[in-house]
């Protein structure tokens, strides 16, 4: 594998790699139910709210600088008891998928969880996206339940699969 370096992702710096990522999920996946392509625009308020809720966005990049990939984690629901609880996502450039970059991010994007005092990561993963649910259960993520056809893109029914970690973080969780 070249050599690649984790790093905080900005707005300036990663935007438009983050933005060409998703888009090319969304034109061409089910690893997003979406169905147009983002915004410039959106960026702007995407990265505003990770950095409101303390939220990281790591990248992966290659000794050019090139972002392979990004990871990431917000709120699972809004209601504040679910504090120790984060939905996460990790995608990768077309061109860089099937070589392990995926659980570098992860195991990042863990790391980032436990030292945030996060308690349960949550990830809801297309059920035929065979290789995001094998990095998962590689990285100690169990299945916890599938909601049958919750989407409809490409002109047909989509199975949503959450998977979950437990960490043994925070150490003393408190109510409010």
């Amino acid at each position: 594998m070249h050599h690649t370096t984790t790093v905080p992702c900005s707005h300036a710096r990663h935007a438009g790699a983050i933005l060409d990522i998703f888009n090319e999920a969304i034109a061409t996946s089910t690893a997003l139910y979406d169905y147009r392509p983002r915004t410039a625009e959106s960026m702007v308020g995407w990265f505003e709210a990770k950095r409101a809720g303390g939220f990281p966005v790591i990248g992966l990049e290659d000794a050019a600088g090139q972002l392979l990939g990004f990871a990431s984690f917000g709120s699972f629901r809004a209601w504040p008891a679910y504090k120790y609880t984060v939905e996460h996502s990790v995608y990768l450039h077309r061109d860089h998928r099937g070589r392990g970059l995926g659980r570098i991010l992860m195991q990042q994007l863990i790391a980032a969880a436990r030292e945030r005092g996060v308690h349960a990561m949550v990830g809801g993963i297309d059920a035929a996206n065979a290789g995001s649910i094998a990095l998962h259960e590689r990285l100690g993520f169990t299945h916890r339940g599938t909601l049958p056809q919750v989407g409809f893109k490409f002109g047909r029914w989509l199975d949503l699969a959450f998977y979950q970690l437990l960490l043994d973080t925070p150490a003393q969780p408190v109510d409010g």
